[in-house]
């Protein structure tokens, strides 16, 4: 048995569902299942000529001979994820945990004025009233709603059992480190812990069942909203090297600035991972784009992931070189 752990490094905004996607098409798990705070996170992948912005739904719902969940530990918003399903071709295959929590209109309207909005800068999902809410104990269950009955399933017990049987179980991790609640820049962060220990926890998988823990960090730094971000570069520097970007989510403009190795170290640490993602290289190097050999990589973008290696002391194996699923290097054999 296999189960993986893909986790965001920096800010959220890493590229998260590209190798996510990708590994759920080429490893062939049985089960994708998603832990973090909730719709508050997004992930866009592109297959072909089409473009999914996925909020609810683990990213791993292309391979359409996975079953696809949601941890315990997450809140939904019934109406985005039974969307999704609906949009996604995932009838059947999509299941979530009797004790995820409930975000409903309360939680969205709290989350969209006052401090959560204007200095924190929310997102405006609900999630992070809805955590709040569990807190105090007082939150609706995902077993309360009739509209989601027909999907709900004991996560935990469907995960373990499937590495039991010798599966291989793929675990995705939502945002980025440096949005944890308990290890970010507090307080401009998430809801949760999204470190690969807390996402583990959300789904409810032990860390002696964790076989691998991807860490992926783009080719340069990224955060969208408020709060601190090292070597932040001005919106005409960004222009120039072509890093504007827009999130998922908000819509926002995505802040910008050069790969921080005391962050990539930092959330190495965090979730002790064992392996490193780089994606979007064909953005900081053009004349990658959508190669799929580390032997056609120019020069340059060949010393800049050693100089990432050598320097964090993980090795590199998987490297995003497109947009498309498939744009990938994958050194892992």
């Amino acid at each position: 048995m296999v189960s993986t752990v893909v986790i965001g490094g920096f800010f959220g905004d890493e590229g998260k569902g590209k190798i996510i996607s990708y590994l759920a098409l080429h490893d062939k798990p049985v089960i994708v299942v998603r832990g973090g705070a909730g719709p508050n996170a997004g992930h866009t992948i592109k297959d072909g000529e089409k473009t999914y912005k996925v909020r609810m739904l683990p990213s791993g719902f292309l391979n359409k001979d996975a079953k696809v969940m949601i941890g315990p530990g997450v809140v939904v918003n019934p109406d985005v994820l039974l969307k999704e399903m609906s949009d996604f071709d995932v009838e059947g295959r999509a299941f979530l945990d009797y004790n995820c929590g409930i975000i409903e209109q309360s939680h969205r309207e709290a989350d969209s004025q006052g401090r959560l909005k204007e200095k924190i800068g929310s997102t405006g999902s609900g999630t992070g009233p809805a955590n709040a809410e569990r807190a105090m104990r007082t939150l609706k269950m995902a077993k309360e709603i009739d509209s989601l009955k027909p999907y709900l399933i004991d996560v935990p017990l469907e995960i373990n059992s499937a590495l039991d049987r010798g599966e291989n179980v793929l675990i995705e991790g939502t945002q980025g480190t440096h949005l944890s609640l308990w290890h970010g820049t507090y307080p401009f962060v998430t809801t949760k812990d999204v470190t690969a220990s807390g996402i583990c926890a959300d789904v409810g998988i032990g860390p002696k069942r964790v076989t691998d823990v991807i860490v992926v960090f783009k080719a340069y730094l990224t955060r969208v909203g408020t709060g601190p971000m090292p070597g932040e570069l001005t919106a005409e520097e960004t222009s120039k090297k072509g890093w504007e970007e827009f999130g998922t989510v908000t819509g926002r403009l995505r802040r910008a600035a050069e790969f921080d190795f005391d962050l990539a170290r930092r959330a190495i640490m965090l979730s002790s991972a064992n392996q490193i993602s780089i994606t979007k290289l064909d953005v900081r190097f053009p004349n990658c784009s959508s190669v799929t050999s580390y032997d056609e990589l120019e020069e340059d973008a060949k010393s800049f992931i050693k100089n990432i290696e050598d320097k964090l002391g993980v090795r590199v194996t998987l490297i995003g070189t497109g947009p498309k699923i498939n744009d990938v290097i994958d050194l892992r054999t």
